[in-house]
């Protein structure tokens, strides 16, 4: 009768960072000072962006008086009121250029994805009509610009001033988003539109139903490049704009900060002491940049996919 020994269960070990993420031959294992050098530097650079927008939000959201007694900018709250964002959406100039900015953003954001998508799929086909020359009249024209004058004198010429197109039309397309997209559709396997055109799909077809369901990655970073450049945008409507209740919201902006005037109905407030000039100001750029915060994280995941693929192939 053989006697039989227990032995303990071989606990497996954990697979190691390495093991789950092979890494190049040339590339050495990061050290432990290495890492919290990193570490720090991603801190420092976290704190270089939140402290500065802290600051601006508290100051937003501060009473008179305390910032009178911080003598300006405040970074500790207290007092916390939220005067200064009713009485900007309560109505007047700010509501209006607010609205303003959301339809410009908006209908130029769409049309721009429109022009940029189809000009960045007729020149990922090689072969197409004219595609050669197609590709270096647009590299062409990264590179060369007719000028500021001009380019007044051709919207005035097209009789586009004090008109909300002339906050879209001058700067709708950008060559290197179309660039970007062209190199991500050169991308997509030859064989897979080759297979719907022996089925009979046509080219708007493929784009719709094959390219673009292929490209959300891609598309996503440059509907949001396009809609940042529009909502951040001012220099068209200080150049174009005369009527002030056209004015986006970015313009106002601009006004509040230089103190050339204060909005439609908040003048008196401001006079009365119910309300901080300074809380004004820091209250229309959080409004500013609120649209831009909420975006970016949903599409902060595609921005490795869809710019450097895109890039790289291209």
């Amino acid at each position: 009768m053989t006697a039989v020994i227990d032995t303990p269960p071989v606990r497996e070990r954990p697979p190691s960072r390495s093991a789950v993420r092979p890494r190049p031959v040339w590339e050495e294992e990061p050290t432990r000072a290495g890492l919290a050098g990193k570490g720090l530097v991603l801190a420092l650079a976290c704190l270089g962006i939140l402290f500065p927008l802290w600051i601006v939000v508290v100051t937003s959201v501060s009473s008179r008086k305390t910032i009178d007694q911080a003598g300006g900018l405040v970074i500790v709250p207290k007092g916390i009121t939220f005067v200064a964002y009713r009485e900007l959406l309560s109505g007047g100039q700010v509501t209006r250029a607010a609205v303003i900015s959301i339809l410009v953003t908006l209908v130029g954001t769409l049309f721009s994805m429109v022009v940029s998508v189809l000009c960045a799929y007729g020149l990922s086909r090689i072969g197409s009509l004219g595609h050669r020359w197609f590709l270096m009249f647009l590299l062409a024209t990264m590179f060369f610009s007719a000028g500021l004058i001009p380019t007044y004198l051709l919207v005035q010429s097209l009789g586009l001033m004090d008109s909300y197109l002339a906050l879209i039309l001058p700067s709708a397309v950008s060559v290197f988003n179309i660039l970007v997209l062209r190199g991500f559709f050169m991308g997509i396997s030859q064989e897979l539109i080759d297979s719907a055109r022996i089925d009979g799909a046509g080219d708007f077809r493929i784009l719709w139903q094959i390219v673009m369901p292929l490209s959300r990655a891609v598309l996503a970073v440059i509907t949001l490049f396009y809609a940042v450049g529009y909502w951040s945008a001012w220099f068209n409507a200080s150049l174009y704009l005369n009527d002030q209740d056209k004015m986006p919201l970015q313009n106002v902006m601009i006004q509040l900060v230089q103190k050339q005037q204060a909005p439609v109905g908040l003048g008196q407030a401001i006079r009365t002491g119910e309300l901080s000039g300074l809380a004004v100001q820091m209250a229309v750029m959080v409004m500013a940049l609120l649209p831009v915060t909420v975006l970016s994280p949903f599409v902060q995941k595609h921005f490795r996919k869809g710019m450097l693929t895109g890039a790289v192939k291209g």
